[in-house]
């Protein structure tokens, strides 16, 4: 019974998924409307957590970061005026990535955790590029430069909140 519940969910949760894809990537008049935006997106987002949560009950932390970055994402897509789920699919990428390796990797080290957030900030940077470039055809130029200085000023900021909440934390 159990065993079939997941099952049930795992298929919701990628439907939903599958749905807030193609809501996201479809041309504005073909998207469906059930709601208001702020509804359908809080519903979408939360119906895909609850599902992949129940279909997934020992991956949790994964999930959490993988919903959290897709609606992290869009919400930044609606203040900005590009199409909607650009930023969501480049956080969602970023977010699945960092709590895949973040139990794999030693991040109590400072040089540890400017080199990931380095990284995770190139990795966003790309699929951002990617998307907006080969899917939505805007033109933007990518920058080797400008985005190892500005990985590495986030690097920084993340480096000294990393600080900040270390101390906060509770050492067992």
């Amino acid at each position: 019974m159990i065993q079939r519940i997941s099952n049930i969910a795992g298929i919701a949760g990628w439907l939903a998924l599958a749905f807030i894809a193609y809501a996201t990537l479809s041309p504005i008049e073909a998207r469906p409307v059930l709601a208001g935006p702020q509804l359908e997106h809080f519903a979408a987002f939360a119906l895909m957590g609850l599902a992949f949560g129940l279909a997934y009950p020992n991956r949790l932390l994964l999930i959490v970061a993988f919903v959290a970055g897709a609606a992290i994402g869009l919400a930044q897509d609606m203040l900005g005026p590009y199409p909607i789920g650009i930023y969501g699919i480049a956080k969602t990428v970023v977010g699945f990535g960092a709590s895949s390796l973040g139990a794999k990797l030693d991040v109590e080290n400072a040089g540890a955790r400017l080199l990931v957030t380095l990284g995770f900030y190139l990795l966003h940077q790309a699929v951002y590029f990617t998307v907006a470039r080969g899917m939505v055809n805007l033109t933007l130029n990518w920058s080797w430069s400008h985005g190892i200085l500005a990985g590495l000023a986030n690097g920084v900021v993340g480096m000294v909140l990393y600080f900040l909440l270390d101390k906060f934390k509770q050492r067992t």
